[in-house]
């Protein structure tokens, strides 16, 4: 039998069948779900599957399943589906709960973060890209460095760098499509950012520069262009629509990206990275334990993709985001906190399995397994990892106002999958031994906060019950930790 397969059925009922789910979507961890009718989703049951870490309830219902098994387990779930819309009609399914559907569209949701989310929903697809030439990037680094293979470097450079060159237009494309707009308009405008011959044209009495703007102006330029787009085929006739509209579109969006919008997403752009530096040279320690500290709140929220459209532009300017070391304490200061809820709760083999089955994708960077499923439920365990992520970030941050500034060629990995990815001024080993330095300073933080100060003496008593007199070994207990 299929594990994934078997999970993805027992799924199925308890989110209230194939007649109440909507849409269906994945990232890196979670299953997302958009549901018809909410109160039929039976949670308790859910959290109670061995392969769910966790649940949130967002603008989508979203099923913690780790990484990897996400994917797995999504490409069956939609096959189920599929089979189920073999009995089902579609009039059965818009005919159930079409006002539940609005409500649950609605809830929760500020105008904020409902751009934060569409905005984080334009990059995201970009991040497996991001990550391939970012690692590429960083062996090539290698090969300059030692001398080794030098007629491979040149064709590493270009495949790492071809997409770093373009990522305005496909943030162009991404754009449009989340915004309603036609998506090769919106990567068309982009284009226009990365086109050599830019460099012909003055705007604000300055002479434009390729690629000015980055992804900021490519972002800007789309929705301009979703917009103009939008304005003409509610006025254009439908004989002329095919021929005027993207023409308009292009014309009118490339113009204002020309003359405006790349000159002001450039100054954005410099700003940006001065800000960051300057808040690290000058801050430190105590930048680097805000933003450390901060960052797990950012992640329970799904709030910390936003800040994507940030690193991408330190790293087009800069080579590297000299933020994601520091964010990436956060998940530090998450694993210690987990190995001192694995000691505190001996007698409790439920928790110690998900932490087993959570640590290590934790230690890989991805913490939302152990946040939904360790951490967040047990309340004061997420502060004290929070206060793990907060010295992780101190330490970092405290070198970079010493002088050795490093950060990450891409985005998308933190934890030990970030190691691959530095880049800084002090050299790879010191860079390494930094950031190894924050993991660690992190992990024992974490651990020592949560260990002393991360349960009451009631909480100890429910979550250790009593050993019986002639226990039964757990035999999950006897298993070696899965890595």
């Amino acid at each position: 039998m299929d594990p994934h397969h078997d999970t993805a059925a027992a799924i199925l009922p308890l989110v209230g069948g194939a007649g109440n789910v909507q849409a269906v979507a994945h990232c890196m961890t979670r299953l997302r779900l958009t549901l018809h009718d909410r109160t039929l989703v039976r949670d308790d049951a859910l959290r109670a599957l061995p392969a769910v870490l966790g649940v949130v309830e967002d603008d989508t219902y979203q099923i913690v399943l780790g990484p990897g098994r996400v994917t797995h387990v999504t490409q069956a779930f939609e096959a189920l589906l599929a089979e189920e819309a073999h009995r089902t009609t579609a009039t059965t399914l818009a005919a159930h709960g079409t006002a539940l559907r609005q409500a649950q569209k609605t809830k929760n949701a500020t105008p904020l973060k409902l751009l934060l989310r569409r905005i984080a929903n334009v990059f995201v697809p970009l991040i497996p890209a991001l990550i391939g030439c970012g690692i590429i990037a960083g062996l090539n680094g290698l090969l300059i460095n030692s001398g080794a293979l030098p007629g491979v470097v040149p064709a590493l450079a270009a495949i790492a760098s071809g997409f770093m060159s373009l990522i305005a237009v496909f943030v162009g494309y991404n754009t449009a499509k989340e915004f309603g707009g036609t998506p090769v308009l919106g990567g068309a405008v982009a284009a226009v950012i990365v086109f050599p011959g830019v460099a012909k044209i003055e705007a604000f009495g300055h002479p434009l520069v390729p690629g000015q703007g980055g992804v900021l102006g490519a972002l800007a330029a789309a929705l301009l262009a979703v917009q103009v787009e939008k304005w003409c085929r509610r006025r254009v006739p439908e004989a002329l629509d095919v021929l005027v509209t993207p023409t308009l579109t292009v014309l009118v969006s490339g113009l204002a990206t020309l003359y405006g919008l790349m000159y002001v997403a450039g100054e954005v752009s410099r700003a940006i990275g001065s800000f960051a530096n300057r808040l690290l040279d000058t801050g430190g320690a105590p930048a680097g334990l805000v933003l450390g500290g901060l960052f797990l709140p950012l992640v329970m929220l799904g709030l910390h993709q936003a800040l994507i459209p940030i690193h991408a532009t330190l790293i087009e300017q800069q080579g590297h985001t000299v933020l994601l070391p520091i964010l990436a304490m956060a998940g530090a200061g998450q694993v210690g906190a987990a190995l001192a809820v694995y000691a505190r709760l001996p007698r409790n083999p439920s928790i110690r399995r998900t932490i087993r089955s959570a640590l290590p994708p934790g230690l890989l960077g991805v913490g939302e397994p152990l946040i939904y499923g360790v951490s967040l439920p047990l309340g004061r365990p997420f502060v004290t990892a929070c206060a793990g992520g907060a010295a992780g970030g101190a330490f970092v941050g405290l070198f970079h106002q010493l002088g050795t500034s490093f950060g990450a060629t891409a985005i998308g990995p933190s934890g030990w999958a970030l190691f691959p990815l530095l880049n800084g001024s002090a050299g790879l080993l010191t860079t390494t031994a930094l950031y190894a330095g924050g993991l660690l300073t992190g992990y024992a933080t974490g651990f020592l906060a949560t260990y002393f100060f991360g349960f009451t003496p009631q909480m100890l008593s429910d979550l250790n019950p009593a050993a019986p007199t002639n226990p039964t070994p757990d035999p999950d207990e006897q298993q070696p930790v899965r890595a």
